[in-house]
C-alpha cells in the first residue's frame, strides 16, 4: 500500500506512463511526440562518491522523434537545494545515456508550485551557461474533473486530478464521477488507481467519502487499501466499545452514501435497508447508492 501523498503522486506515474505523458500534452500543451513504447528505469544517480542522489521516479520515453528520459519528482514543499539537484539531475542523465532529459514536478501545493516554475538559471547574469526549465502539475493547472463522461473519457487524468487536489476540499467534486469512471476500467487497473488517489486525500471529509463510494465495487474488497479501511472500522468499533456485525456496516455505509449525496430518505427506506441480513443484496445496494438519482432508484425493480 502506498502510504503518502508523495509516492502516489509519481508511481501512478510508473504504473500509467502513458496516461502521464497525455496529460502533459493536455494539461501543459506541450508536443510531446506519441511514445511507442515505455520502461521504467533506476531512479538511483548516486556516483562512486558516498553521495547519494535519487530522483522519484525516471521513466524512458520511446517515441518515433527520438527517446526521452522523464524525471518525474514529487514535491511537497520548497527546497532550495533541489534546484542545485535538479540541474545535476538533468546533466548527469544526458551525460549517461545521451537521451533528452525532460524535468516534470508534481505537487499538491499552489505555493510550491510557482517556486517550482522558476527557470533555474546557472552562469553569467545574460549569459547563463545552463538553464533548466521544470514542467509543473499542480492545483493551478490540472483541471478538477467533476463531469461523470469526462472522467470516463481520461480515466488517468481524472484519478491524477483528484491527486492533485487531494489536499484541499475541492477533491471531493471530482470522487464521484472518477468512482464511476473506475466501475467501467479493468479491475487491476482500478484497484491500482483506487489506491493512489486515496493515498493523496489530505482533506478527511473526502478521504471518508472515496473509501465509501469504493466500498460497494467488487474489485475494491480485493485489494489491501479494504483491508486498511476494514481495520480502521474494527478499530473504531472497539474503541466505542461495540463490535457491529458485517451486514450493520454495510446497511450503514448505503445510508451514508445516500446522505452524502444529499438524497432523501424516509424512516421506511432507512428501517429496510437496516433490517436486510443479505449481503449481496446490501452489495447491490451500495452500487446503486452511488449513481442513484432518487432513493427508489436504490431498489430498482424490488419496489420501494
Amino acid at each position: 500500500m502506498v502510504g503518502s501523498s508523495h509516492e502516489a503522486l509519481h508511481r501512478i506515474c510508473q504504473k500509467e506512463p502513458a496516461g502521464f505523458t497525455r496529460t502533459l500534452q493536455r494539461v501543459l500543451h506541450i508536443p510531446f511526440p506519441e511514445p511507442r513504447d515505455f520502461a521504467v528505469l533506476n531512479a538511483d544517480l548516486t556516483e562512486i562518491e558516498p553521495v547519494e542522489r535519487r530522483v522519484d521516479t525516471l521513466l524512458r520515453a520511446e517515441t518515433d522523434e527520438g527517446t526521452y528520459l522523464l524525471v518525474i519528482e514529487s514535491q511537497g514543499r520548497r527546497d532550495e537545494n533541489k534546484r542545485g539537484s535538479w540541474a545535476y539531475y538533468l546533466s548527469y542523465l544526458y551525460a549517461k545515456y545521451r537521451w533528452e532529459p525532460v524535468l516534470v514536478v508534481l505537487t499538491q501545493s499552489r505555493a510550491t508550485a510557482r517556486w517550482a516554475t522558476r527557470p533555474i538559471r546557472l552562469g553569467l547574469p545574460g549569459w547563463h551557461s545552463l538553464t533548466v526549465r521544470p514542467l509543473v502539475l499542480s492545483p493551478e493547472n490540472v483541471p478538477l474533473i467533476s463531469d461523470e463522461a469526462e472522467a470516463k473519457r481520461d480515466v488517468f487524468l481524472a484519478a491524477f486530478s483528484a491527486m492533485t487536489h487531494g489536499k484541499g476540499p475541492g477533491a471531493a467534486a471530482i470522487l464521484k464521477p472518477l468512482a464511476a469512471a473506475l466501475a467501467t476500467t479493468e479491475t487491476d487497473s482500478a484497484g491500482m488507481i483506487a489506491q493512489f488517489v486515496e493515498s493523496c486525500l489530505i482533506d478527511a471529509q473526502a478521504k471518508q467519502i472515496w473509501k465509501e463510494l469504493m466500498m460497494p465495487v467488487n474489485y475494491f474488497f480485493r485489494h489491501e487499501v479494504a483491508e486498511k479501511v476494514r481495520e480502521e472500522g474494527r478499530e473504531e468499533g472497539r474503541e466505542e466499545g461495540r463490535e457491529e456485525g458485517v451486514e450493520q456496516e454495510r446497511a450503514a455505509m448505503v445510508l451514508r452514501i445516500l446522505d452524502w449525496r444529499g438524497i432523501p430518505v424516509p424512516d421506511s427506506v432507512r428501517e429496510r435497508v437496516r433490517a436486510c441480513s443479505d449481503l449481496e443484496q446490501l452489495d447491490v445496494w451500495a452500487q446503486r447508492a452511488v449513481r442513484a438519482a432518487n432513493v427508489e432508484e436504490l431498489f430498482g425493480d424490488d419496489g420501494v
